[in-house]
């Protein structure tokens, strides 16, 4: 396009602006922009008042709320601490030898019931009667040599006087008062070289005469026996460790509960607490255990940190064996004659809007509530509350006396369908 052209049409479009400043067009074309947006606004209210009709429309149709409700009661409230746990004797014991052998005979089997220094096995003494023989030879022959050392020493002794005597008359040199004098001081030193010997054959003696009554395993505890681990003919060898032959337990009519207590509840762990366990055996069945002492040597197994406690255990009807796994629950606070609520009744909320404007007030003072009905309409109650077992909550201080029912749920029906709309809006606190 040429400048020229470009000249023309802008000279025309200045001539419309003025002819329609002249005639008023401007105006009208605002007028037109304002009514088309007053009208979309119109539109919006429309919409909006047809869905209010709508709601109210429904919230008429509701029936009036169903609640249900439970009374407050008093009673006892015990808070416990679970772990688990394995039962053991009071006193276990094993067994073993110090020596190496074959075993020669075994004299218990399994659950015998044993004395102290019954005789449970014995091992093969053969070589063991030997060395005693061989050592008793020894101590003999030590103390024969004992006796020449103290018949040298007496004919020195002698020799040595008769020297002296002679030495002192002149009548022998003293070249041999000194020789005689040697000889007896040798033959005192001979004598007590003896001595030692036979001391030394003596000790050499015990030990293997205690070798000897090694090979006889004796009971050291009076009990039952839990295991026996050897076989007349087998044999064992004690080069680094003793081996174990049986394992002894006390009296299994008392045993210790040894149970592993989380680290976050063993501060509520005390001794003399009371607990109560089961175990798989007999699964509808309690059986009671007080605390004995709280370990503090801490146990780490996959970053969960137990410590060990023993409770013991009477089980004078013998339904409980070793090794048993049980579940327990150690009782770490009980309250007695407590005014109780269910703690669904603390976390229940009204739907009506009367209720939920009182329960808001409530919140903002970060108050515990429970609800009431007065005149058919739910009313709250502020309370305060104790300790909780999960099920149900001490009430320390409100206006609640025992029988007045707390509500804990609320249904609501539609009246065109006879069914319910909605269950309990509840919330925890």
């Amino acid at each position: 396009m040429s400048v020229k052209t470009q000249r023309i049409e802008q000279s025309h479009h200045q001539q419309d602006i003025g002819i329609a400043q002249t005639l008023g067009l401007d105006d009208l074309n605002r007028d037109r922009k304002r009514i088309k947006r007053w009208g979309i606004i119109a539109i919006l209210g429309v919409l909006v008042v047809s869905i209010g009709f709508m709601v109210r429309s429904q919230i008429l149709n509701v029936r009036p709320s169903q609640f249900k409700a439970v009374e407050i009661q008093r009673g006892s409230l015990s808070i416990t601490v679970a772990a688990t746990g394995t039962l053991k004797p009071i006193n276990q014991v094993d067994v073993g030898s110090e020596l190496s052998g074959a075993i020669e005979t075994v004299e218990v089997d399994y659950n015998d019931r044993v004395k102290r220094d019954q005789i449970l096995a014995t091992l093969n003494t053969d070589e063991l009667k030997a060395k005693v023989l061989q050592s008793e030879a020894a101590l003999e022959s030590e103390r024969a040599k004992l006796q020449v050392a103290k018949a040298t020493l007496v004919e020195t002794r002698l020799k040595f006087r008769r020297t002296q005597e002679l030495a002192a008359k002149r009548l022998v040199s003293p070249q041999d008062l000194d020789n005689a004098n040697a000889a007896y001081l040798r033959a005192q030193a001979e004598e007590t070289s003896a001595k030692a010997r036979v001391s030394l054959a003596h000790a050499t003696l015990g030990a293997d005469q205690t070798n000897l009554d090694k090979a006889v395993i004796h009971s050291p505890i009076d009990g039952i026996v839990l295991a026996r681990k050897v076989e007349p003919g087998q044999t064992v060898a004690a080069s680094f460790q003793t081996p174990v032959l049986f394992t002894l337990a006390d009296d299994l009519t008392r045993m210790v509960l040894h149970a592993n207590i989380d680290e976050a509840n063993i501060g509520q762990i005390k001794e003399g607490q009371n607990a109560t366990f089961t175990v798989d055996a007999y699964t509808n069945r309690n059986f009671p255990a007080k605390i004995l002492s709280i370990r503090n040597t801490p146990q780490t197994v996959e970053r969960i940190v137990t410590y060990e406690t023993l409770l013991s255990v009477d089980n004078s009807e013998l339904l409980l064996r070793p090794g048993m796994t049980a579940t327990i629950n150690i009782t770490t606070q009980l309250v007695e004659d407590a005014l109780l609520v269910p703690n669904n009744a603390l976390r229940f909320t009204p739907w009506t809007n009367e209720a939920t404007a009182a329960d808001a007030a409530l919140s903002a003072d970060r108050k515990q509530r429970v609800w009431t009905l007065q005149d058919g309409r739910p009313v709250p109650i502020p309370v305060t509350v104790g300790v909780s077992d999960g099920h149900n909550t001490e009430i320390l201080a409100g206006e609640l006396q025992p029988g007045l029912p707390l509500l804990v749920n609320e249904v609501r029906e539609d009246k065109a369908e006879g069914r319910p709309t909605g269950g309990l809006p509840q919330r925890d606190n």
